[in-house]
């Protein structure tokens, strides 16, 4: 059965609710994370220029853990940046951030992900050209276009129609990334859209209907292991959901998911 890292989200400059940890305390998160069994993490950064590669680099080899993924999104909350914006400045901007984020990813290997920073409602044919641009920029590099509901996003809801803009820019380092929140919430079939994604699928989010940790709602689980298992998805899972039912259940996932797997169970809780 296949082995996919499992990580959990860790903050270094801003707080984020789908971490425990404080910015301030991530080199003591990363303790908590690796005590807890998770392979890797996905780092919440900003701004990735205020950041020294080689002491978020020493840190992870000291305990062992792998950078897996990076989360920008928080660019667009707190600096309103968008690589959807007919405001060319702040277009500008949002495309230079994300260059930034792909340039601190290289070392790591990891995947830089496209969220919210691509705009909640903005113009199609700017995220194709910003996109374009940024994929051109560390071709080495995937970018991970992440679908999001249609309560936070109106520009690219579902893995179709994040497959026809993929598609049509046809950049090899330009994947998607299949959330299992935003999933449940827009696709007809969990299943077939896994599948429709193919060998562009690049990232998983792991998060129940709820947004609460997998085991606690009402997604079966199971069938997204089953049809990431049928198309032989080679990359990581990492858990983006809110610290509940606990903090506890929250860490306990590194450890209990790969056990759950190698026995064939499902999910604790009502999973």
């Amino acid at each position: 059965m296949t082995k996919w890292p499992v990580g959990m989200i860790v903050p270094l400059q801003d707080p984020t609710p789908f971490s425990p940890f404080r910015p301030d305390e991530w080199q003591q998160a990363l303790d908590v994370v690796a005590a807890s069994g998770f392979d890797g993490v996905e780092l919440a950064i900003t701004n990735p220029a205020l950041l020294e590669a080689s002491e978020v680099a020493e840190a992870l080899k000291h305990r062992g853990l792998r950078l897996l993924s990076i989360t920008t999104g928080q660019a667009a909350g707190l600096e309103g940046l968008s690589l959807s914006t007919e405001n060319e400045e702040v277009r500008r901007r949002a495309v230079a951030r994300i260059c930034d984020h792909m340039a601190f990813a290289e070392e790591f290997g990891a995947v830089v992900i496209v969220g919210s920073l691509r705009g909640a409602d903005g113009n199609m044919k700017l995220l194709h050209e910003s996109l374009v641009e940024c994929a051109d920029f560390r071709p080495s590099i995937h970018l991970a276009l992440e679908p999001l509901n249609r309560y936070e996003s109106r520009l690219i809801n579902s893995i179709d129609s994040a497959m026809k803009l993929i598609e049509n820019i046809d950049a090899g380092n330009l994947g998607v990334l299949f959330d299992t929140f935003h999933a449940n919430i827009e696709e007809r079939s969990i299943p077939e859209a896994i599948t429709r994604a193919g060998d562009r699928l690049v990232h998983v989010h792991l998060a129940d209907s709820n947004r609460w940790i997998p085991g606690f709602g009402h997604l079966d689980f199971t069938v997204v292991w089953e049809t990431l298992h049928q198309l032989e998805y080679p990359h990581a899972l990492v858990l983006e959901a809110l610290a509940r039912p606990s903090v506890d259940e929250l860490l306990a996932v590194g450890s209990n998911l790969k056990s759950k797997w190698l026995s064939g169970d499902s999910l604790g809780g009502n999973g």
